[in-house]
């Protein structure tokens, strides 16, 4: 399925004025957001300063743009700095909230939790970007890989594209003998977080590098932000890199299928990607709504190797005006409006069952 990307994507404002007088009331008092899908925004005025996951990037630009049209008043900054740099941002207090690619490190938690008087931080799960396996192998369409092999290639045990365990994932494929060449994340970065977690989790024999937020195994090319790997491997034949499935999408790369738990190629869709969230389980306590995602799903069509991007917020603790400023615009964005206006950037949108529990956490902060 090929998804259409507004245009007004392409040039990202990462400051917008959003409006208050559209709200839809001459005394700018509206509906507080609530669990029951309603757009309607209590929007605030002042700025709102925001940081932390490229990967949202765009999901942001395409909120930012839409709420604009609801409220005025109001301005809202959010830099892509990274998963990493964006909670430390929050936990240093300069900024309102952070943008994650996974949950909160019991490590991070104490220091977060500190920053919130009264209360604590939680994390609000609000985009499901599915990561994408691109690549640039001229006259290779619709590559599968397994999860070991994909493994093999970004560990460096699998270093030509006709290695024979690519051959076998891909029996029909013509696999030209040229040298793979691998490109990673060389920033603190959620996206490698879940893609090293995919990978411990579905192939331990041949993945030895663990978990964690900063690229460990050896070899390969380091490229800054979700932008710097797409475009390395836009420009460069051979290569191969894991992105979220908007920037593969806006880079018109090739993205492989992979083999979920019940052994079908996956292809990359938000549907299938949808499909795998809707499994995943809630492990945060109370309004913190951490999920564990099962790599391994057996659902049938699912797509299982994706990433929620988490808003981490104070739950209590905000002065008032800064409150109403934050609480407003996650309201909209947990919204099913909001869920909705991302369905043609690349992203899937929340499921129900978890989309309800963000927005009800959300209408809860104080």
């Amino acid at each position: 399925m090929k998804l259409q990307r507004h245009g007004a994507i392409a040039c990202l404002a990462l400051t917008a004025v959003l409006g208050l007088s559209a709200c839809g009331s001459d005394n700018n008092e509206s509906d507080t957001p609530s669990a029951s899908g309603s757009a309607a925004a209590d929007c605030g005025t002042g700025t709102i300063n925001a940081q932390g996951s490229s990967a949202q990037k765009n999901a942001m630009a395409e909120w930012i743009k839409n709420y604009q049209q609801k409220c005025s008043g109001l301005t809202i900054n959010y830099e892509p700095t990274g998963s990493g740099a964006g909670i430390e941002a929050f936990i240093a207090g300069t900024a309102d909230f952070a943008g994650s690619d996974s949950a909160l490190k019991p490590e991070e938690k104490p220091k977060a939790d500190a920053r919130c008087t009264g209360g604590q931080a939680v994390d609000l799960p609000m985009v499901t970007g599915p990561i994408a396996v691109a690549y640039n192998v001229e006259g290779v369409d619709g590559l599968q890989l397994k999860p070991a092999t994909l493994a093999k290639i970004f560990a460096g045990k699998i270093t030509k594209w006709d290695d024979a365990a690519i051959k076998a994932d891909n029996p029909d494929a013509k696999l030209p003998s040229s040298t793979i060449s691998t490109v990673h994340r060389n920033d603190s970065s959620g996206t490698t977080d879940n893609f090293t977690n995919y990978l411990s989790k579905t192939a331990e024999a041949d993945w030895t590098f663990g978990k964690a937020k900063e690229w460990k195994a050896p070899g390969g090319t380091g490229q800054k932000g979700s932008d710097g790997v797409t475009g390395f491997v836009k420009s460069t034949p051979g290569s191969i890199t894991y992105t979220e499935l908007s920037f593969a999408e806006n880079a018109g790369l090739n993205m492989a299928k992979i083999q979920n738990g019940a052994g079908e190629f996956a292809e990359l869709t938000p549907e299938n990607a949808g499909k795998a969230v809707a499994g995943a389980e809630v492990v945060g306590q109370g309004d913190d709504l951490a999920l564990s995602i099962d790599y391994n799903t057996k659902e049938a069509g699912a797509y299982p190797l994706v990433l929620v991007t988490y808003e981490i917020v104070c739950d209590k603790g905000m002065d008032a005006d800064k409150l109403k400023a934050v609480k407003g615009f996650l309201g909209y964005t947990a919204s099913e409006e909001g869920q909705q206006a991302l369905t043609e950037l690349g992203y899937a949108p929340l499921p129900e069952s978890v989309r309800g529990k963000v927005a009800d956490a959300v209408s809860k902060m104080s």
